[in-house]
């Protein structure tokens, strides 16, 4: 287990792991794909009330969960509703009790402020999706009931530079940390 640096708390640690993890598996996926959505629960927790999670978890896992009872397992959630809107999505999810926490990972176009402001408050969709300095950004935001929060974003052009941190999406973090309510 690889202790948590000084200015995170264990649970803290624990979320970004989580993220970076989630971040990583679908690193491997092509871009231009749907929302993910994942379920975190506590593996300790997790490991002590389900028999078959334990039996489908691998060794290396279930020791890190032994010394680490903050430690995450992520449990991505299958047939999304099909929904025209993020926020759509988000208003119908809600979590049972044994859930930690959630993630989720949607893509984003995304320009510099500059060009942003050149394209005037009437440009359409088309309008970013062809523009040169278009960059295409992925995002794995994790909340936990607790209130912790941790992002991931990647750029396709620049797949090797990932940046990690507590209030990269604050809006998205808000409105997933919203389904718990």
């Amino acid at each position: 287990m690889t202790t948590p640096p000084a200015d995170r708390t264990p649970r803290q640690w624990a979320l970004a792991r989580a993220v970076s993890d989630i971040d990583d598996h679908v690193a491997k996926l092509p871009w231009d794909g749907p929302v993910h959505l994942f379920a975190l629960i506590r593996t300790a927790e997790a490991l002590a009330s389900d028999e078959q999670f334990a039996a489908e978890l691998p060794g290396s896992i279930k020791v890190e969960a032994e010394g680490d009872p903050e430690h995450l397992t992520s449990v991505e959630q299958d047939q999304l509703p099909e929904v025209d809107e993020l926020e759509d999505l988000l208003a119908r999810i809600a979590w049972p009790e044994a859930v930690a926490g959630a993630a989720i990972v949607v893509e984003r176009i995304v320009l510099p402020p500059e060009a942003e402001a050149g394209l005037g408050p009437e440009a359409d969709a088309s309008a970013y999706l062809n523009h040169p300095q278009r960059e295409d950004v992925r995002m794995v935001v994790g909340v936990l009931r607790s209130g912790e929060t941790w992002s991931v974003l990647r750029m396709r052009h620049h797949e090797a530079d990932v940046m990690g941190g507590e209030n990269l999406v604050p809006g998205l973090a808000e409105a997933l940390l919203a389904t718990f309510d």
